[in-house]
């Protein structure tokens, strides 16, 4: 785990390379390894100083959340992150200099280690990022980060690393004081042992252990941090709806632990991390955002046997919002794009979308001009369908219409290569009803994009009737191609995610029309850490497009269809009032042109409020539960996987991660619980709270969607 060697000057290399993972992670195994290594330093008279890399391409990525994942109890939590932060302590006071090598990325634990040499020096590599990112997964730094860093660079400088998950390349760190020097890659050994042998004797004791320290910016109790605490603790109160512990927990430790002598501080620290390892918040995070995640990006539900496909060349239909995005995107990866449309302007205008976010990429520094250019470049705009030959993937991207579908897929298949294969965009309409104009339906597939596209980073892969398995698995390649996380569904109706989804705002224009007080429905929405209240959420993507997925689903079920409890309330907003939205600057919100939104006082009138109202409590149920019990219906139609379901949750519309995603919800109240909750709901509100058989299967035998 530590190659361990000491040349003829008394310095020692102590090289982290632990080989049966990936990545150098710290475990019980590599950090007991790490603490011998350095005792071993310590106890040797010959050894003057240590310098510490890793024979990886990276430094240490961090704590292998293998061990938080089973961690029950706070005695536990003591004895998985305790010893680590013990060693650091002991190589930080042992009385001889360390320095941090740096050749690679060093994150979480990886840069805590750091944190605790004498000196840090980086290889200059742009692919290096240097952070402590636990935050992102509902958890803290328990090696001394939130002790070491606000003692070295300042509170002020440090919260935005500890409460953000902040990450940043060499030169940042640099000019941040995380690091102390920064040199070429081959240069990065001869220097570290320079410092050792010119400085390092000079350097064993911290700041922060010397007589008279004083924090860079002030301690907690002075007049600047003090009211950055207030500020920051009322910021995250808002954000977070008190829903993520973890940002408060790294709060505590800062403002607690630095208050006292550092040794305090750690226990301070300690004892936050406890809390956090063992809460039920921490382990759905763990859980979906990295376990079920990693698992997604890897393609894991890859169907076996198919040759892995590169793509270099792909087309565009259409160069709206969508098309636009999509043509940026794949540009963006490398790939070379044909973006077609009906004229040669609209689709020069769809390049341009790409061209104005680069832009603004470029005007900040965050990206260079010649690699904008180069981006650009790759697009070529055309009104000719002759051009998609060669191309390997052609995405649709045009009106939500079957007509129009219909014409795009027969033209382009006339001029497409015998092995490409032909994706629509849709959102809504079934994969196998559009695939019938195909001629070469198993080569037919649904990917379902998220707006804008370059932001939003699930991709559904729609798999109809006659898909191939070997167009999922090359559908499924062009996703980590363009580094978007897929996951693979069933054709339905809306699919999985705008399946799922439509609950939240369908529930509360259901509530609405019921004379429940839109404030109340807006603030229980806020309250559930939903990332947008409903009716705003509604403005956003407009009442107009959610009264047309409306129409053409009575179009396609004819008499077959039911009302349903919203209907009444989108047909007023958009028939009656033309109220569509925040495009118009008009829906349930109104939008002034100077100043915030502000609910629309019409809606008292037009929407009655009941003479009694439902508690917060009570909207929050419905609106969350809504949405988990559509979710679950997915599963149990064989649309969607638990796993990708609660994935989708969280990427494609934002499900409050601390639930674990959809159906994580379910299993975090209790699958008994739950349905018990849900028959409640359905006796008073109807039938859409029913809970299909499935589930009540799993309720009573205590089930759960995911293992405790």
């Amino acid at each position: 785990m530590i190659d361990y060697q000491v040349d003829a000057d008394g310095i020692a290399t102590l090289r982290w390379n632990v080989a049966d993972r990936p990545m150098n992670v710290m475990n019980a195994e590599s950090t007991a390894a790490f603490d011998a290594a350095v005792r071993r330093v310590l106890e040797d008279p010959a050894v003057k100083g240590a310098i510490v890399t890793s024979a990886r391409p990276e430094f240490v990525a961090g704590g292998d959340l293998d061990l938080i994942r089973g961690i029950a109890d706070a005695q536990q939590s003591f004895a998985a992150s305790g010893p680590v932060s013990a060693t650091l302590r002991r190589l930080e006071t042992g009385g001889k200099p360390f320095v941090a090598a740096i050749n690679g990325t060093a994150l979480g634990g990886g840069l805590e280690l750091c944190l605790a040499c004498h000196r840090r020096i980086a290889a200059d590599n742009p692919q290096a990022q240097f952070g402590l990112p636990e935050v992102t997964l509902g958890l803290l730094p328990a090696a001394g980060g939130t002790q070491r860093l606000p003692r070295m660079i300042g509170i002020k400088n440090a919260l935005p690393y500890l409460l953000e998950g902040r990450k940043v390349g060499p030169a940042a760190a640099l000019a941040a004081g995380i690091v102390d020097e920064v040199v070429p890659a081959d240069q990065l050994l001869a220097r570290a042992r320079e410092w050792l042998l010119a400085e390092g004797a000079k350097a064993t004791v911290k700041p922060w252990d010397a007589k008279g320290f004083k924090f860079p910016g002030g301690s907690p109790q002075t007049p600047g941090p003090t009211q950055l605490f207030f500020g920051v603790g009322g910021g995250l109160l808002q954000k977070t709806q008190g829903l993520v512990p973890a940002p408060e927990a790294i709060l505590a430790c800062v403002y607690d632990g630095c208050q006292v002598d550092i040794d305090t501080g750690l226990r301070i620290e300690q004892r936050q991390f406890a809390r956090l390892a063992t809460s039920q918040a921490t382990k759905n995070m763990i859980r979906t955002l990295f376990y079920a995640m990693g698992e997604a990006n890897r393609l894991a539900d890859r169907p076996r046997g198919v040759p892995v496909r590169s793509y270099s060349r792909i087309a565009v239909l259409g160069a709206g919002m969508m098309g636009a995005g999509l043509a940026y995107v794949s540009a963006q990866a490398g790939l070379e794009v044909v973006l077609l449309d009906t004229s040669i302007e609209a689709a020069e205008k769809g390049k341009a979308y790409g061209a104005k976010v680069m832009d603004a990429q470029v005007a900040k520094g965050r990206l260079a001009a010649e690699k904008r250019d180069a981006t650009l470049a790759r697009v070529r705009c055309t009104t000719d369908y002759a051009q998609l030959a060669g191309c390997q993937l052609v995405i649709e991207a045009v009106f939500e219409d079957r007509a129009v579908k219909a014409e795009v897929t027969r033209r382009a298949e006339a001029a497409m290569d015998a092995d490409a294969i032909f994706a629509t965009n849709t959102s809504t309409l079934p994969i196998t009803g559009l695939a019938e104009v195909s001629s070469r339906p198993a080569q037919f597939v649904g990917l379902h994009f998220f707006s804008p596209v370059e932001k939003m980073p699930l991709l559904e892969v729609i798999r109809g009737a006659r898909t191939s398995e070997e167009t999922i698995a090359h559908a499924l390649d062009f996703a980590k191609r363009i580094r978007k996380t897929p996951i693979v569904v069933n054709d339905c109706p809306s699919f999985y995610a705008n399946r799922a989804f439509a609950m939240f705002p369908y529930e509360a224009m259901t509530m609405l029309g019921e004379g429940v007080d839109p404030v109340l429905i807006e603030n229980a929405g806020r309250q559930a850490g939903m990332p947008m209240p409903p009716l705003a959420l509604i403005d956003e993507v407009s009442a107009e497009l959610l009264h047309k997925a409306m129409k053409q689903l009575r179009a396609d079920q004819g008499a077959a269809y039911r009302e349903q409890p919203q209907d009444h309330v989108l047909t007023t907003m958009v028939e009656r009032l033309g109220r569509l939205g925040r495009k118009v600057g008009q829906g349930f919100y109104d939008y002034p042109a100077e100043g915030a939104r502000q609910l629309w006082s019409g809606l008292a009138e037009v929407f009655p409020r009941a003479a009694e109202q439902p508690t917060v409590d009570e909207v929050r149920e419905r609106l969350m539960y809504s949405q988990s019990l559509e979710a679950a219906r997915c599963v149990a139609e064989g649309i969607v996987s638990p796993r990708d379901a609660d994935v989708g949750s969280l990427l494609g519309w934002g499900f409050p991660a601390v639930l674990g995603g959809a159906l994580g919800q379910i299993d975090t109240v209790g699958s008994a619980a739950f349905v018990e909750a849900c028959d409640r709901l359905a006796r008073r509100h109807g039938e859409r709270f029913e809970v299909p058989p499935a589930l009540r299967e799993l309720a009573a035998s205590g089930g759960r969607y995911h293992p405790a």
